[in-house]
C-alpha cells in the first residue's frame, strides 16, 4: 500500500525517465494518464495542463492531441482511480445470507481498504469534492447502491425486520449506514491528507468497526423503522 508523498516522487522520478524515450502512441497515452493521476493527486484538479505538460516534458497541443479536453483527461482519471477498483464481487458478498452480515460487513470493509487505501484515491477524491466535479456524486452512488441500501436491507432481514417493500429505507436509516461507511472513510483522511499515522494491525481495526457498529445498529434501526411507520 503506498501511502507517502516520498511514493509519488519516486515514481515521479520514473517517470522523468520515460518521458525522454520513444513512446507508442498507447505507451504515450498510458504515461499522461499515468502522471496525471499523480499530479491531480497532489495539486489538485484546478491545476493547469500547462503544468502537468511541463511535468510530462511534452507540448500541451501534444497533450491535447489524446485529451482534446481537461474534461475528457479527468473522466480517464476517474475511471482509472475509482471504477476500475470497484469489484463486483463485492456486492455479491455483502447479499450473501449463508453467513452473519457481522462477518461479511469485516470481509467486505477488509478488502474493500486494500483496494482504495492509498494516497492517489483519498487526495483526490477530496480536491474533485472541493472543486465542485461530479467524480464524488457519481462514485457516492456507486457506494449507495452497492454498499449502504444492501446493508440496511440485510439488516433488517438479520434482526426480522420490515422488508423495504412495506417501508421504504428512510434518509435517518441510510444515516445509519452512512456511519459505518464513514468510520472507514475518516480513518483514511486522517492519514492521507492529514499526515497522521495510521493502525499497522488496520484488518483487526476494521473488525473491531464493524463489530461496534453491529452491536448498535439493529436496536437503533428498530427504532427508526417504528417511528416511520407511527
Amino acid at each position: 500500500m503506498e501511502t507517502s508523498v516520498s511514493a509519488i516522487k519516486n515514481k515521479t522520478k520514473k517517470t522523468a525517465s520515460r518521458k525522454r524515450q520513444r513512446l507508442s502512441p498507447d505507451e504515450r497515452e498510458a504515461l499522461i494518464v499515468d502522471t496525471a493521476i499523480e499530479f491531480f493527486s497532489e495539486h489538485g484538479f484546478e491545476a493547469t495542463t500547462r503544468e502537468l505538460a511541463q511535468r510530462l516534458g511534452i507540448t500541451q497541443p501534444l497533450l491535447y492531441r489524446y485529451f482534446p479536453t481537461k474534461q475528457k483527461l479527468i473522466e480517464r482519471v476517474y475511471e482509472r482511480i475509482y471504477v476500475r477498483r470497484w469489484q463486483p464481487k463485492w456486492g455479491r458478498l455483502i447479499k450473501n445470507r449463508k453467513r452473519s452480515l457481522t462477518d461479511r460487513l469485516i470481509d467486505f470493509y477488509q478488502e474493500y481498504t486494500d483496494a482504495v487505501y492509498d494516497y492517489v484515491w483519498v487526495r483526490s477524491f477530496l480536491y474533485a469534492g472541493l472543486m465542485g466535479l461530479d467524480i464524488n456524486s457519481r462514485y457516492l452512488e456507486i457506494i449507495r447502491t452497492n454498499v449502504l441500501i444492501p446493508i440496511c436491507v440485510e439488516l433488517r432481514h438479520e434482526n426480522d425486520q420490515p422488508s423495504v417493500r412495506k417501508v421504504p429505507i428512510s434518509d435517518e436509516e441510510m444515516e445509519l449506514a452512512w456511519s459505518m461507511h464513514g468510520m472507514f472513510f475518516y480513518r483514511a483522511v486522517r492519514h492521507f491528507a492529514y499526515g497522521l499515522p495510521i493502525v499497522e494491525n488496520l484488518d483487526q481495526v476494521i473488525e473491531s468497526d464493524v463489530r461496534l457498529f453491529m452491536k448498535g445498529a439493529p436496536q437503533a434501526q428498530k427504532k427508526i423503522i417504528k417511528r416511520q411507520m407511527a
